[in-house]
């Protein structure tokens, strides 16, 4: 713990889709803080931000759309084709990211930090890092993944693997190794036994603090635990009882989506009577997917289940919340004024990093509603 007192930093890199965000999703449920330095690479150059005009001065305003924002295709575009621009890019942004780095360390309450960054090794990030953890992944592993999820096809998955260095080449300065094959029961097991390794003491603590935390009303009828893996079959169970059959999954979808997301358990009388899934990334909080049984209280069982997401989601410095609501649940707006949330198109939030936020994850028929965390901006203007 060389860098900051009661902190262990863990570096978390990795080639092109070796599941990087997947594991520092697990970090997450295991209760480390994260961060995606990737993600506030993008913030470092957006309108308003540090970066901003440095960008444009060196590459040019061609890279600027109708919004004003920085075309990231675009300049994703020159610089993955240009050394010289790569460079040129990170020695404008790497200082910014660091020193948003440093800000979002120092604040967080978790013991336990993970840095997820593809070029972790290369930057001043990794001196910051006590352990290095790398991912890996077989080629075909990789090839699927970029095919599946960004709409590659074979050839063009291949060139973006060999653009990169060789796998072995993080993986000779790790500490530790997670093998990739595409089994997120193995990627889980790998994960938590790697956590015990190198985090003895905290992963006792934490472990046992996020299991066990419960928020329980004045009422008294309603508590909330956070799901973990190993609640994989009830969360299945629950989904596929709740939504009456429209979405039915199986302990191994929810396993899949324990890399993406989180969930919030509703109990009352010693039984599972509601969920939330929701995440948090690049400070933002989003709730897509809240199932309750008929018969409760529908405002205090979302008062208590969405207290608990946004509780959970200030101990990661979240400053909005986005909430997805579906069916009868899309239509209560004065509950959800009640709870402090007000109706919004992606289009009427101001600030970019939430606003694209929204974007993302605004699926069709579903209703936004909104609620800032916080008023004072974690890394204004970063």
């Amino acid at each position: 713990m060389s860098n900051w007192p009661g902190k262990f930093v863990i570096g978390l890199t990795g080639n092109i889709a070796t599941g990087k965000s997947v594991v520092r999703r697990m970090f997450e449920h295991l209760g480390a803080y994260t961060l995606d330095a990737d993600t506030l690479t993008h913030r470092a150059y957006a309108k308003g931000a540090p970066g901003y005009k440095d960008v444009i001065d060196e590459f040019g305003k061609w890279l600027v759309n109708k919004d004003g924002e920085i075309d990231r295709k675009k300049l994703g575009n020159l610089v993955l084709n240009d050394a010289d621009a790569m460079r040129q890019l990170e020695a404008i942004v790497h200082p910014l990211v660091r020193q948003a780095a440093e800000i979002l360390i120092k604040s967080a309450s978790q013991p336990v930090v993970v840095i997820e960054a593809i070029k972790l090794l290369e930057g001043e990030l990794r001196k910051v890092c006590d352990s290095i953890w790398v991912t890996t992944a077989p080629q075909e592993v990789q090839v699927e993944r970029l095919m599946r999820k960004r709409g590659l096809n074979r050839n063009q998955a291949l060139e973006r693997i060999q653009m990169q260095s060789a796998q072995s080449a993080k993986v000779a300065l790790a500490n530790f190794v997670i093998i990739n094959t595409g089994s997120y029961d193995d990627l889980w097991k790998q994960v938590s036994e790697g956590w015990k390794k190198i985090v003895p003491v905290a992963s006792t603590a934490l472990e046992d603090t996020v299991a066990n935390k419960k928020f329980v009303p004045s009422t008294g009828e309603f508590t909330v635990k956070r799901g973990k893996p190993k609640h994989s079959s009830a969360i299945a169970e629950l989904i596929t009882r709740l939504s009456q059959g429209r979405r039915k999954a199986t302990a191994s979808d929810v396993m899949v989506d324990f890399g993406d997301k989180a969930y919030m358990l509703l109990e009352q009388d010693g039984r599972f009577v509601g969920l939330a899934g929701w995440q948090v990334e690049n400070l933002v909080a989003r709730t897509t997917d809240i199932f309750l049984e008929e018969n409760v209280n529908v405002q205090k069982a979302l008062e208590t289940l969405i207290k608990e997401v946004e509780n959970a989601s200030s101990e990661l410095q979240s400053e909005a919340s986005l909430i997805f609501a579906v069916n009868e649940l899309s239509t209560q707006e004065a509950l959800w004024k009640k709870l402090g949330y007000e109706p919004r198109t992606p289009q009427t939030i101001d600030v970019p990093a939430w606003q694209d936020a929204a974007i993302e994850s605004m699926s069709t028929g579903s209703a936004l509603f909104f609620k800032q965390l916080r008023q004072d901006r974690v890394l204004h203007p970063i």
